[in-house]
């Protein structure tokens, strides 16, 4: 199971996630609204868990912004809020299900795993073939033209989440956290190394598979007569 954890208290996100490892759940955790809304839709999650009040963008607002742009994976709201009027406004935003703190740790993981089970979101595949290009997420393995590919982990990592978005721009930003982390001094210079040196790696043919620089935004993987 794959979470999005929006929590903007620091004592309480890291305790959560760390419950959350500890039970197998992998756990992506960020603390502002607007960062949730970047990795929601540049990454596939189980449930995603919202706090009600956090900086830039509400866990309400976040919970809108999601579902008017045709999201569709579980959300559970987390909130101090316990009046009936507060629960209806979330479930009427587009929440799945309303966990009111403090909570036990063990009903907000029953209640995780209720939501994965009834999502509707779209499991990653485990193959994915782009023209001549074969990315196993089982194996961490890449193939081109039946030549398997020596990937370090962090160019596997850049390469699938260009793959996941394939004809989507997926910002600087966005890659740095999501491959690198928050707490990384990667550059952006060494984001572009990066790139071209993944180019090389598999060797992409002419017109097949192209990883295209949007300039002053970020990267955007092209493929062409798709398996």
């Amino acid at each position: 199971m794959r979470i999005l954890l929006a929590e903007d208290d620091a004592k309480l996100g890291n305790l959560i996630k760390r419950m959350l490892e500890k039970a197998e759940v992998q756990v992506d955790w960020v603390t502002q609204g607007d960062t949730a809304i970047e990795y929601a839709i540049h990454s596939p999650y189980d449930v995603i868990v919202l706090d009600w009040m956090m900086p830039v963008k509400t866990g309400i607002e976040v919970c809108d912004h999601l579902r008017k742009g045709g999201y569709q994976g579980s959300i559970l709201m987390l909130t101090a809020k316990d009046d009936v009027v507060d629960r209806v406004l979330g479930l009427d935003t587009g929440a799945d299900d309303y966990l009111v703190k403090p909570f036990e740790f063990v009903e907000l993981l029953a209640r995780l795993r209720a939501l994965s089970r009834r999502s509707s979101t779209k499991l990653k595949e485990d193959i994915v073939q782009l023209g001549d290009l074969i990315l196993n997420r089982s194996s961490r393995s890449v193939q081109f033209k039946e030549t398997e590919v020596q990937l370090t982990s962090r160019e596997f990592q850049l390469l699938d989440l260009l793959v996941q978005n394939k004809g989507q721009v997926v910002p600087r930003e966005v890659i740095l956290d999501r491959v690198w982390g928050l707490e990384s001094d990667v550059s952006p210079n060494n984001l572009d190394a990066y790139v071209r040196l993944l180019r090389r790696k598999i060797n992409l043919p002419e017109g097949d598979v192209v990883i295209q620089n949007v300039r002053g935004v970020g990267f955007k993987l092209e493929a062409h007569h798709v398996c």
